[in-house]
């Protein structure tokens, strides 16, 4: 289950909530009772590294062709032959 950080706009009250994705947000404030608690926008807590799918597969975007080994007709330099 995600771990979520909400915080008050009226008190300034922040806590870490362990909810499901379906869970509705929370909106009342543990601390003060006010119908200003509100979910944050925080960065992942998790980091891809090593030398398995990530890198190999996504990391980079991969090797692209240059123009000079493509066909003109698919974006390379000099004539189409059979066109």
């Amino acid at each position: 289950m995600p771990i979520y950080a909400y915080r008050c706009s009226s008190c300034n009250h922040e806590q870490d909530v362990m909810q499901k994705m379906a869970d509705a947000p929370l909106t009342t404030c543990p601390a003060c009772k006010a119908e200003a608690f509100a979910k944050q926008l925080t960065a992942p807590g998790f980091q891809l590294k090593g030398n398995g799918w990530y890198a190999t597969d996504f990391k980079g975007g991969g090797a692209k062709p240059k123009s000079e080994s493509l066909p003109p007709c698919q974006g390379g330099t000099g004539s189409c032959a059979g066109n």
